[in-house]
This record gives C-alpha cells, sequence and structure tokens, in this order.
C-alpha cells in the first residue's frame, strides 16, 4: 500500500484548515459588522459562492488566476521561481477555496447567535472592539467555530474535482486520497481503492463525532447561561 496519498492529504488538510480557520473569522466578522445590508447581502453572496459552485468550476478559475500563463502564477514563478499550478502548493490552494465557505458560514452563524447585550455591556466598560471580539464574541460562538473548523478540515481532505484540475495528480506528489481512489478504480485495483475509501470512511466518521461533540457543548453551555440568568 502506498502511504503518500495519505500523507500528502494530511498535510494538505492541516495546512489548509489553519488558513480557513482564521480567513474565515475574519471574513465572517467582516460580514456580521456591515450595517449596509445590501452590500452584506453581495459580500456574501461571493464568499459562499465556492460552496455552490461545482468543484471542477473552482478548479478552472483557480487555474485561470494561477496558471503559468497567468498573471499570478507567472508572477510566483519569475520572481519567486515557484510554480503554483500542478505542484502540493495548488492541492491547498485548491481546499482552502474549497472548504473556505463552510467556516465562513459557520464562523458567521455562531456569532450571529452571540447575545448583543453582552456586546453592548462590554463597550459601556470601555473595552475596544478587538477585546470584545476576543474576550466575548469568541469564547460565546467558540462551539460553533470550532464546529465549523471540523467540518472544513474534512472538505479540504476529500477535496476531489478542484484538485485534479488545479494540481493534477501525479503520484508521490498531488495525488491526495480521494485522486488514489480514482486512480485505482480506473486502473481496475479494487483492492487497492477498497483500502484507500476505508481510512476515508473512518476519517469521516471521526469527523462526525467531533461535530456532535462541539454541538453538544454548545447546547449544554446555551443551557446553563439560561440557568445563570435572572
Amino acid at each position: 500500500m502506498d502511504f503518500s496519498p495519505i500523507l500528502i492529504s494530511l498535510k494538505t488538510a492541516s495546512l489548509s484548515i489553519v488558513i480557513t480557520f482564521f480567513l474565515g473569522i475574519a471574513c465572517a466578522r467582516l460580514v456580521v459588522r456591515l450595517k449596509h445590508d445590501k452590500l452584506k447581502m453581495v459580500l456574501d453572496g461571493i464568499l459562499t459562492l465556492p460552496l455552490v459552485l461545482p468543484p471542477t468550476v473552482m478548479g478552472f478559475f483557480l487555474l485561470y488566476v494561477i496558471g503559468v500563463k497567468r498573471p499570478v502564477g507567472e508572477f510566483f514563478l519569475e520572481y519567486f521561481g515557484v510554480k503554483l499550478a500542478f505542484s502540493w502548493t495548488a492541492t491547498v490552494i485548491a481546499a482552502v477555496a474549497i472548504s473556505f465557505p463552510m467556516m465562513y458560514r459557520s464562523a458567521r452563524g455562531a456569532f450571529e447567535q452571540v447575545d448583543q447585550n453582552l456586546v453592548h455591556a462590554a463597550r459601556t466598560l470601555g473595552m475596544s472592539e478587538r477585546k470584545i471580539f476576543w474576550k466575548v464574541m469568541m469564547p460565546l460562538a467558540l462551539p460553533g467555530v470550532a464546529s465549523g473548523g471540523v467540518l472544513s478540515f474534512a472538505r479540504g481532505l476529500g477535496e476531489f474535482g478542484a484538485t485534479a484540475m488545479v494540481a493534477g495528480n501525479i503520484a508521490g506528489k498531488t495525488r491526495t486520497l480521494p485522486l488514489a481512489v480514482y486512480s485505482h478504480v480506473a486502473a481496475g485495483n479494487m483492492e487497492g481503492a477498497y483500502q484507500y475509501v476505508a481510512i476515508i470512511v473512518v476519517i469521516s466518521f471521526m469527523v462526525v463525532v467531533s461535530m456532535n461533540y462541539f454541538t453538544m457543548r454548545g447546547s449544554v453551555y446555551g443551557k446553563r447561561k439560561r440557568r445563570r440568568e435572572p
């Protein structure tokens, strides 16, 4: 059994979730704080678009941007000597692009459920907006944010369409677990495909358990908070 698809997938998902986590939180905070409803609706639509587009279409857009003959790809290749398309970096870019909307939507929903009375009380105490965000909003929204992070990690780990478009299916370099399953099935090696499928199923089950854990924690926290209220 070739373990390179497992290692590549884990490395890709691990780096992509770090990027997606903080990027999703930042964008969610920006949208929540917007006062203009129409601008909020348009920006939310743009940020959520990768969630509804077919992954291959997202891969096409990414390839159009970071391809060797495209502005971003040509810039990195000329000034840094880094080829973005059809490299391991491209697998991370694809995973971030596809998993970002889930992190963003989860974080936004969690922030919108925070009791605004607590936020207003913090402002009356003279706390800065940054402190309010990190000391008040984040602790209250943490179960929802963490659940979104877990889901985004799984989505990045299981990404196929965009990765195939922008990174290719290069053995030992860009072949992730889903691409390994596809390659083995295409080659008629069903036994090899079964092994990779089993690994994906186990990881997916662990993701579902983790999501349920964070959901239960959020529910328990909400019940405790209501009991403390007069």
